[in-house]
């Protein structure tokens, strides 16, 4: 059994900002077509959560960051061994 996706408050907030961006420029369609697969990588993440490089910038916090690139966009995430999710 793989580890559980919990999106933060945060990361919520910033997947609807890319999909009202792609549905105002662009259309439904595409938005929703992006957000998906945003939602598709990070569910994948719950099998295989070593899978994303070390994110150089977060160093300096006590959380060991990872991140996976999903077309133009970057997840940032960490593993919580604690409480069995990312």
């Amino acid at each position: 059994m793989g580890l559980k996706v919990y999106w933060t408050d945060f990361s919520k907030n910033a997947l609807k900002n890319i999909f009202d961006y792609h549905h105002e420029k662009v259309n439904l369609k595409i938005a929703q077509q992006i957000t998906k697969k945003i939602i598709g990588k990070a569910e994948s993440l719950s099998g295989f959560p070593k899978m994303g490089a070390m994110e150089e910038l977060l160093n300096d916090r006590p959380q060991n960051f990872r991140y996976v690139i999903n077309t133009n966009y970057k997840i940032i995430y960490w593993i919580n061994h604690d409480k069995n999710r990312i």
